[in-house]
C-alpha cells in the first residue's frame, strides 16, 4: 500500500477516476449506498494544531495522515460509499491530561464541522486515550451525548497490554452503559521501535498487525469480557487477523490457555464478533462458516489503503466472492452495519 501511494502522488492522485468496481449493483441500490465502516480521519486542523505543539512534524507524516475532503469524496463517489464512518487517528501522542482535552477538542470541532457540512456523508468513532483514563471519559460523553458517535475506537494494545485485560474494565463498563460499539484497529507489535519492520523487508502491516488483532480477539475470549460486558459489541477490522483460520486451533489448544478455553465458548464468541472488509477481504469462505455473513461489515482503509487498491482489490473481492450470495452482499455493504448501529439511518 505504501508502494502504492508513493508511486501514484499520495491519497489525491489515487482519488481521482470514473471506474465502479464490476456488480457494484449486486442486484439493488445497496453496492452504491455503502457504508464504509473501517475510514480513518486526520482532521487538518489538528495536525496544525500538533506541529505547533511538537508532536508532529508535517514533512515526516505518513501518508495515511494527509487526509483531504476532496479526494475522499472523489473515492466514495467512485466506489458507491454513501456514508463514511470517521475514525479520528494519531490520539496516542498527547504527553499530558491537559494536553490531550486540547487535542480532542481540536478533533471534535473538526468533526462537527465536517458532519454539519456533509451530514448525509460522514459518521464519527468517537477517540479514547487511554492513558488518560478521565479524558477518556469527558470523550466519550462528548463524543456520544454531543456529536451522536456511533461507535468508539481503540487500539488493540496499550504498551502491551492487550483489550480484555482488566485494566480495561472501567472503560468497557462505561461504554457496556451505553451499550456501545467499539471498534479496534492493530498497529506495530509490542516491543520493537515504532514503525520498524519486525521482519526486514516486510512492512509491520502485512503480517503484524492481523497478528496483534488477533491476539486482542483471543484475549477478549480467553477473559470472557463479552460475558461480563454483554451490551458491548466489537468489530475487529481486517476480517479478524487471523482469528477465523485458527478457530479449530483454538478448540483443539484451548487447555493450554490461562484459565482454558472450551470449545463451545471459542465458537460462542466468533458468532459475536464482527468483521470489517478492509485489508483486502481474502476469499472467505472459512469468515462466512466461522461467524456467518451477517456479522460482516464493508470496510475500506481510506486513505491507508489506496483508491486503487480499494476499486482494484476490496470492493471486488465482496462482488465476485463464490461465497456471497446477493443477500448477504447487500448486508456486507450497508444492511448489516444499520442493524449494528441503528442510528447511522439518519445519514
Amino acid at each position: 500500500m505504501a508502494t502504492s501511494v508513493a508511486a501514484t502522488g499520495g491519497s489525491s492522485a489515487l482519488a481521482r477516476g470514473e471506474a465502479v468496481p464490476p456488480g457494484a449493483g449486486s442486484g439493488d441500490d445497496a453496492g452504491r449506498a455503502r457504508i464504509d465502516v473501517h475510514h480513518h480521519f486526520t482532521a487538518p486542523a489538528w495536525v496544525d494544531w500538533a506541529e505547533r505543539e511538537g508532536l508532529v512534524r508535517r514533512q515526516e507524516l505518513q501518508w495515511w495522515a494527509r487526509w483531504d475532503l476532496e479526494s475522499t469524496l472523489a473515492l466514495m463517489d467512485r466506489v458507491g460509499i454513501a456514508t463514511a464512518v470517521l475514525n479520528p487517528t494519531m490520539q496516542d501522542r498527547y504527553r499530558s491530561a491537559a494536553q490531550a482535552r486540547e487535542g480532542l477538542t481540536i478533533v471534535f470541532e473538526a468533526l462537527t464541522d465536517l458532519v454539519a457540512a456533509h451530514p448525509d456523508r460522514f459518521a464519527i468513532l468517537g477517540p479514547a486515550v487511554l492513558d488518560y483514563p478521565e479524558v477518556t471519559t469527558w470523550a466519550l460523553q462528548r463524543a456520544f451525548d454531543k456529536l451522536g458517535a456511533v461507535g468508539v475506537s481503540v487500539k488493540a494494545n496499550y504498551s502491551g497490554i492487550y483489550l480484555g485485560d482488566p485494566s480495561y474494565d472501567r472503560f468497557l463498563a462505561e461504554l457496556d452503559e451505553r451499550a456501545a460499539v467499539l471498534f479496534t484497529h492493530p498497529l506495530d507489535l509490542p516491543g520493537g521501535p515504532p514503525g520498524a519492520p519486525t521482519v526486514p523487508g516486510i512492512p509491520n502491516f502485512m503480517c503484524d498487525f492481523l497478528l496483534d488483532t488477533t491476539r486482542a480477539a483471543v484475549n477478549l475470549i480467553r477473559t470472557r469480557t463479552l460475558d461480563r460486558y454483554p451490551h458491548l459489541s466489537v468489530v475487529l477490522p481486517h476480517a479478524g487477523g487471523f482469528l477465523p483460520q485458527i478457530a479449530t486451533r483454538m478448540e483443539a489448544f484451548g487447555d493450554f490457555c490461562t484459565p482454558p478455553l472450551d470449545a463451545a465458548r471459542v465458537q460462542d464468541y466468533l458468532h459475536r464478533f464482527y468483521y470489517d472488509t478492509a485489508g483486502p477481504l481474502a476469499p472467505s469462505g472459512t469468515l462466512v462458516a466461522t461467524a456467518g455473513a451477517d456479522r460482516i461489515l464493508f470496510g475500506t482503509d481510506w486513505p491507508a489503503a489506496s483508491a486503487d487498491i480499494i476499486t482494484d482489490f476490496t470492493a471486488p473481492a465482496i462482488e465476485t466472492d463464490p461465497a456471497f450470495t446477493d443477500r448477504q452482499r447487500r448486508g456486507i455493504n450497508r444492511d448489516n452495519a444499520l442493524r449494528l448501529m441503528p442510528t447511522l439511518r439518519r445519514a
